[in-house]
């Protein structure tokens, strides 16, 4: 472990064994039933409080000129608007996860219109996302931020890991920083949902609008095919609405009051997905030592404030809860994390480091991974080493 770069974790994701991991019966041993069960009126309580806040957010957006003179402005309320408007998304995946309301056709019908208004493919991310969560950080199966791997074969890992230690060593640490950020956070989002980007090996360079050739189909089994083409449909309606919008009040406005923020959104998504899998010393797992409650257990929950936790329902500080049991709603997921923390003090995951340095951590340092093939485990190389290799 010389060559690891140790997070606010220290180590701790890499000296848990399987026994520290607890069962699904365990787990649930722990938690009060009634945490289990999401709560129609509770649910449409918090999505009717971001959108009193987005109203609010967006009467203040209104009352800016649409000027170029005002762009610094522009660019703070689109701060402000895309943190805002998170909380839609998080209400979204709720929905996408059955966590939302017992009446399904509620539930799917909300989830639809949130996530379409936010440009997702609804019934496409559903399916890539539970993929993620049944395969989280399985080297091979695993859906979204899955690592290059140090002389991967191909086959069970994605290749490229040295050329990419190369690379990170050329330009430096702080470039190398700084590019990732900048692809993450930017262009991470669209990327992955158009190529696959990111993704696991098994599932090929996937298309969430397009589920068939060119595009792999490996993430669309049965009648998954049919449902990427309806998430079509709300994301081309939204689409015709923004260009109705330019046509009648111009491309400056639009752009001020609805791409800029969702840009934001797009961002804060990336963040959560990033930051609650990948840490410098949190592994991967081959498909031997992997197992579901060992792979939901390497979530990490982060601290974000009262604030963000508030604006977008708690979905970064009970992370561990979600990923194990995605139906619990995240009004219960922040007292059962309080709970799995106290019974699985080993195996529970929390790093303390505030999120900017969190951030700038994994996009110097998670750079490739290497197999530990004693352990069955793949671990993050900070920089280049021949040895290592």
């Amino acid at each position: 472990m010389s060559n690891i770069k140790f997070s606010g974790l220290k180590g701790q994701a890499l000296v848990i064994d399987n026994k520290d991991i607890p069962s699904i019966k365990e787990f649930k041993d722990v938690i009060p039933d009634h945490y289990f069960k999401c709560n129609t009126k509770t649910s449409s309580r918090y999505l009717l409080q971001s959108a009193l806040i987005q109203l609010l957010v967006v009467g203040i957006g209104l009352s800016i000129p649409f000027s170029p003179n005002m762009i610094p402005i522009w660019i703070i309320y689109s701060l402000l608007s895309g943190t805002t408007a998170m909380g839609f998304w998080v209400i979204a995946h709720e929905c996408g996860h059955g966590a939302f309301s017992e009446n399904k056709t509620l539930e799917t019908i909300t989830g639809y219109l949130l996530h379409s208004l936010l440009l997702v493919p609804y019934f496409s991310w559903q399916r890539s996302h539970a993929v993620h969560h049944r395969f989280t950080n399985n080297v091979t199966n695993g859906e979204t931020h899955v690592p290059l791997v140090i002389e991967g074969n191909g086959v069970t890992e994605k290749v490229g890991g040295e050329k990419e230690l190369h690379f990170s060593n050329s330009i430096g640490k702080k470039n190398y920083g700084i590019l990732q950020l900048v692809l993450h956070l930017i262009f991470g989002w669209p990327a992955y949902l158009l190529t696959g980007s990111t993704g696991g090996i098994k599932y090929g360079t996937s298309n969430h609008f397009w589920p068939i050739k060119p595009f792999s189909k490996a993430l669309w089994p049965s009648i998954w095919t049919k449902k990427v083409w309806i998430s079509d449909i709300g994301v081309a309606l939204t689409l015709l609405g923004i260009f109705f919008f330019v046509f009648k009040y111009g491309l400056f406005p639009v752009i001020a009051m609805y791409i800029g923020p969702l840009l934001v959104v797009n961002s804060w998504l990336v963040v959560y997905t990033w930051l609650h899998h990948t840490d410098s010393d949190v592994p991967h797992l081959s498909n031997t030592e992997f197992s579901f409650m060992r792979g939901a257990f390497l979530s990490i929950d982060r601290p974000y404030g009262k604030i963000l936790n508030f604006l977008h329902h708690n979905i970064g500080s009970s992370h561990v809860v979600h990923h194990v049991c995605p139906t619990i709603p995240h009004y219960h997921a922040k007292k059962a994390t309080v709970l799995i923390k106290k019974a699985f003090k080993k195996a529970y995951l929390f790093n303390p480091d505030p999120i900017p340095k969190a951030l700038w951590n994994i996009a110097c340092n998670c750079v490739a991974v290497k197999s530990d093939i004693k352990e069955g485990r793949y671990i993050w190389e900070t920089s280049y080493n021949k040895k290592s290799i």
